[in-house]
């Protein structure tokens, strides 16, 4: 999709867990689009190798700072000064995630509580430290979260993640309802397979199921991390003003891991 090349100019986002997989896509395309974007993630190694990339082969300058969207000071703490290097905040795209496979009757209940601390509690954890910028924003915050097809069925070897993922798209419901006064938009995107990430890799290609993934797509194949980019932007920009918890599918028609 070709937007204008401005169409975020003056825009402040937070990407978590931005500096890799779907995140780096996201955070590429909404800095090539104006936006003056920060992004959070646990390592620092990965954060000064993206923040260097995106420097020498973009052009643009991403601001960082470490955080563990689990530790709700913490993130509170990287979110507050994002918002002051950026200028504030119209923009929280919540990334981060975690996932494993495993047989719920051998899941351990410190891997469910991960799961769970990280997408769930780490989304409400973001949302409620950036209420204060998003409310100051210009034309009304917007709150994207990343949720995935499998929160909508029964996600066999992933329970954990799709509970935390189905949890995640009711908060945006919810802070819908409640934040519309303050004119924040929650939406999600439920992405299919993309490929050349770390979620493809381990729960599809390493499982042995990439044939078998990809002739259940109807567009016949896995989608690419810039499709997700792109309906973050349709969401956080103009085209995205009146649509508020909803979900914004991108999966090839495939709704892939339905059993």
């Amino acid at each position: 999709m070709n937007f204008a090349p401005d169409i975020l100019a003056g825009r402040s986002a937070v990407v978590t867990g931005g500096a890799t997989g779907i995140g780096r896509y996201i955070v590429r395309m909404l800095g090539r689009l104006g936006a003056n974007v920060g992004i959070v993630s646990r390592k620092e190694e990965n954060l000064v190798r993206a923040s260097e990339q995106f420097k020498a082969e973009d052009g643009i300058d991403v601001a960082w700072r470490t955080g563990d969207v689990r530790d709700p000071d913490g993130i509170k703490k990287a979110i507050d000064e994002l918002a002051d290097e950026n200028g504030g905040l119209d923009i929280l795209v919540c990334n981060a995630a975690g996932n494993f496979i495993c047989p719920t009757e051998e899941l351990s209940w410190n891997g469910w509580r991960t799961v769970i601390e990280i997408d769930l509690n780490g989304t409400f954890n973001c949302c409620q430290a950036a209420l204060p910028y998003l409310k100051d924003a210009g034309d009304g915050g917007r709150i994207i979260s990343i949720s995935t097809t499998g929160a909508n069925f029964g996600w066999p070897g992933a329970a954990h993640a799709g509970a935390a993922k189905a949890g995640i798209q009711n908060l945006m419901k919810s802070l819908a309802a409640e934040w519309g006064g303050y004119g924040i938009r929650c939406n999600w995107i439920s992405p299919g397979p993309i490929k050349g990430t770390e979620g493809v890799d381990r729960l599809i290609i390493q499982q042995g199921m990439a044939e078998k993934v990809t002739k259940s797509i109807p567009l016949g194949m896995f989608g690419e991390g810039d499709d997700i980019a792109n309906a973050v932007v349709f969401l956080a920009g103009e085209t995205g003003k009146y649509i508020s918890g909803a979900e914004l599918v991108v999966d090839g028609g495939g709704q892939w891991n339905r059993r």
